[in-house]
């Protein structure tokens, strides 16, 4: 039987981020900028100003874990937030080409089936 869990709704924090907070500044931001609930299950993004570091802050049921990475050489790619908006809701794909140094601009989806109202 096929067996695949539940992507997380993930978003990303559209502005820098002081790479020096932990556990309680990052869950700071998720409640003050974003107004969610850190410990919803979502997976929640942060990248430092030069880009090339960036954490990842979720909640695991028992505690939260966070994941962090920095580059050697290159950055990551920030996706723009749409007018005032301090975070981008992003879906798992984007996530990995974000991870993968892949450019979003250029990468072409094809055409898919969308409910209305989806």
């Amino acid at each position: 039987m096929l067996s695949i869990a539940p992507a997380p709704v993930i978003f990303m924090y559209a502005d820098a981020t002081d790479m020096r907070k932990s556990f309680t500044g990052l869950c700071g931001i998720i409640r003050g900028v974003f107004g969610d609930d850190p410990a919803d299950g979502s997976l929640f993004l942060f990248v430092n100003k030069r880009r090339d570091r960036i954490k990842a802050l979720r909640w695991e049921g028992d505690g939260f874990v966070i994941w962090y990475k920095r580059l050697e050489q290159g950055t990551f790619e920030v996706v723009p937030a749409a007018g005032r908006e301090k975070r981008v809701r992003i879906d798992a794909t984007q996530l990995a080409m974000i991870l993968g140094g892949v450019r979003l601009e250029s990468v072409q989806r094809r055409k898919r089936y969308q409910r209305i109202g989806a």
